[in-house]
């Protein structure tokens, strides 16, 4: 379920399972991993970071994609902006491709 992960988390395991808080799937999905990889300047909201974010409807988020159908868009989210560009709006791809690959010589592994 290639587009199906992040939706899912958001929508069946934080909203309706209560397993943990919205803002706590959110940050397991940005923060957290971008910290433990080393990742600078990601995962974060604050001035000079990469303005890569989601804005999505806490309420009705929820994955459509399917194992036989893996690239279905999620219900619920509005856009994605990655680098501070609109990639994803009003349910359609922009084609604006401002990512650019992490390689590893820039990564800082953390401490924990």
């Amino acid at each position: 379920r290639l587009w199906g992960c992040f939706p899912r988390v958001l929508g069946h395991c934080a909203r309706e399972l209560g397993l943990f808080s919205m803002e706590e799937a959110v940050h397991r999905m940005t923060g957290l991993p971008a910290r433990r990889f080393g990742i600078p300047d990601r995962g974060v909201l604050r001035e000079g970071a990469f303005a890569d974010l989601v804005l999505f409807d806490p309420q009705t988020v929820a994955d459509t994609a399917t194992f036989e159908a893996p690239i279905s868009p999620a219900a619920g989210i509005d856009m994605v902006m990655v680098a501070g560009r609109a990639v994803w709006r009003d349910g359609a791809s922009t084609g604006a491709r401002p990512g650019r690959p992490i390689r590893l010589q820039t990564l800082v592994p953390s401490a924990g």
